[in-house]
């Protein structure tokens, strides 16, 4: 067994990248990987989301940091696109000699003997472009959250890297001794690395590496090829949706929040959490927005998995988010050898909000799985055995409509009658009606519309303030919360009454700065939050067009689209002032908007055809 020495870098090399989120993200629903704009793998969790980040570069930008790095001696520029309408990466390195190298990430993904492909590898494939560029290879994974070097071994072609839990195997055409010894060498020609499981490939290297290729880049054309897409920006709203789509655990249907954990809210503010989870809310929202592309398979892999949290229920308390294997107890705890990002820790393992109650939670479970009862395409529509199952969800949302909880921000000290979780209830109420008539059981569908009729006064009522003449983030109070705009957007309230549009106006008075929207006024366990939450920013956008301002609803999403990273990606949140993407990446809620801003405010295919 050998271990891999760590040499100085190659002199004037793209070896090392401040920690940033300018990243590029590759995946193929099992697990994906993040790449910086230097072509550097900083950040993998294996063998699926929510694992160990085998590459932790990412939250920690020393040299004990763990990354795949390719690098260029005499490194001048870079550039980074993804091939069109695909989920495959290119990154160009450039020397100063006018010699360059191009790098094309992917993880594999397509169909195959009738069922889809999507192992645990990632290839990198990396060839010159002119000249003859000298490189260097280094595989550096790490385990156990980076404290556990691998043992290392050698074959004819490939090197397995043994950790206590999991063995990854490279298979490449490099030379082993240079990649071992992380050796300079001038690339002769194409080369490919194949990471993965520890297995035996059926086919060559090379050959295996340029079929998978073609078949993953086949498979995302063909995917984004069925989008009903708007007329205008359809390139953000494709770079969003396969973001969402690489968001799904196929495994089990459950759809994650972001793919890393304890990227800052803001900068040095703790407030760092760990987003590789299925929030309950989040996943309706992104199923919703696939639905609204046509893309209507998420939504039945979702269903799947959602139908084992609304049966383990039994009509109760269901948490706001499980592990994506359905897991319960995600107990919080800190991992101390990790500095985090830019040095900004603590780094968080588990997400203490699964022992909250959130009551959106059964609004946000109906909401889900409402299309199922209504589409005619789906191969598997929703019937009455679904719907009393949901129904016990309902009842669930009535007993809770009206009672304290931490909220949709899931506030760690401070329960109150939420107007956002009474909304969801109401929501929950209003759909089983509908989806009751539909079925054609009016006694159920009167006695949810009932529920829903009673709550929607007892909400117009109780959450408005009239100091501000404004609907306020609780029941009985005056403080605004942008979560109030879901009012509109969820049907409660019609958009052009002028309550909602006061409502609108106060909130942009208080919590907006230029197009950015932080999520509410008053102070939480952390203080007053610094940065702007970006998908209140897409419900404001939302909002004002709804209410016919749409010429500012137009102005606000383009500087929301001009703050995307270069490959177009949003994070949780923007600094008001610096345009910085903070926040966990790529965040689902963010991307979410992207689309559903898109869809709202697009010119009609009939005005150009």
């Amino acid at each position: 067994m050998t271990s891999a020495p760590t040499p100085d870098p190659i002199p004037g090399s793209n070896a090392k990248l401040p920690a940033s989120l300018s990243l590029g993200v590759i995946g193929n629903c099992a697990f994906s990987a993040l790449i910086d704009a230097h072509g550097r793998l900083v950040w993998s969790c294996l063998p699926r989301f929510d694992g160990d980040p085998v590459f932790n570069a990412l939250l920690d930008d020393s040299e004990k940091g763990s990354d795949f790095a390719i690098e260029l001696e005499a490194f001048s520029h870079a550039e980074q696109m993804y091939v069109p309408n695909t989920a495959v990466l290119r990154t160009r390195l450039y020397d100063q000699h006018g010699q360059a190298v191009e790098i094309t990430d992917f993880a594999p993904r397509f169909t195959s003997r009738d069922r889809d492909f999507r192992p645990m590898m990632i290839v990198r494939r990396v060839r010159p472009l002119h000249g003859w560029p000298r490189i260097r290879v280094r595989v550096n994974p790490r385990f156990d959250w980076g404290r556990t070097e691998p043992h290392i071994t050698r074959g004819s072609n490939h090197l397995r890297y043994v950790g206590p839990d999991l063995t990854l195997r490279l298979n490449t055409n490099a030379p082993l001794s240079h990649v071992l010894a992380q050796t300079a060498f001038v690339l002769p020609g194409e080369l490919n690395f194949l990471l993965g499981s520890d297995e035996t490939l059926q086919t060559g290297i090379a050959e295996t590496a340029r079929d998978f290729e073609q078949k993953t880049t086949d498979y995302w054309r063909q995917w984004t090829r069925r989008l009903a897409l708007p007329l205008e920006w359809q390139d953000a709203v494709i770079r969003a949706a396969i973001t969402l789509k690489l968001s799904l655990y196929e495994d089990t249907g459950a759809i994650i929040a972001a793919m890393t954990t304890s990227i800052p809210e803001a900068p040095g503010s703790s407030r760092n959490w760990d987003y590789r989870y299925c929030w309950l809310r989040d996943a309706f929202f992104v199923v919703r927005a696939l639905n609204s592309l046509s893309e209507v398979a998420t939504m039945e892999d979702y269903l799947r998995w959602m139908s084992n949290v609304v049966i383990d229920s039994q009509g109760g308390h269901i948490q706001p988010l499980f592990g994506i294997g359905l897991e319960k107890s995600l107990p919080e705890s800190f991992v101390d050898n990790l500095p985090g990002y830019r040095g900004m820790g603590p780094v968080r393992v588990g997400n203490q909000a699964q022992e909250h109650f959130q009551h959106d939670v059964y609004g946000n479970v109906i909401l889900g799985a409402a299309q199922a009862f209504h589409d005619h395409r789906l191969l598997h529509r929703a019937g009455a055995r679904e719907f009393r199952a949901l129904e016990r969800v309902g009842e669930q949302a009535v007993r809770v409509f009206d009672q304290p909880d931490a909220g949709m921000w899931e506030l760690r000290t401070r329960a109150r009658i939420h107007t956002s979780s009474a909304i969801m209830s109401w929501a929950a109420c209003d759909r089983l009606a509908k989806i009751a008539a539909t079925l054609k059981l009016p006694d159920r569908a009167d006695y949810w519309a009932g529920h829903a009729e009673g709550m929607r006064e007892r909400i117009l009522k109780e959450s408005w303030n009239e100091e501000r003449q404004a609907f306020a983030e609780s029941f009985g109070g005056r403080d605004m919360d942008a979560s109030v705009l879901l009012m509109a957007e969820v049907g409660i309230v019609d958009p052009k009454d002028p309550r909602f549009i006061s409502t609108v106006d106060e909130l942009e008075r208080v919590l907006c700065d230029g197009p950015y929207m932080r999520r509410y006024e008053a102070p939480d366990d952390f203080g007053r939050p610094e940065t702007a939450f970006n998908i209140c920013a897409f419900w404001r956008i939302d909002a004002l067009a709804r209410i016919g301002r749409k010429k500012e609803a137009r102005a606000i999403f383009e500087a929301m689209l001009a703050v995307r990273n270069p490959l177009g990606l949003l994070s949780e949140d923007t600094h008001p002032v610096t345009g910085e993407m903070w926040g966990n990446f790529p965040q689902t809620y963010s991307m979410v908007g992207i689309i559903n801003g898109a869809m709202r405010l697009s010119a009609r295919w009939d005005s150009v055809i």
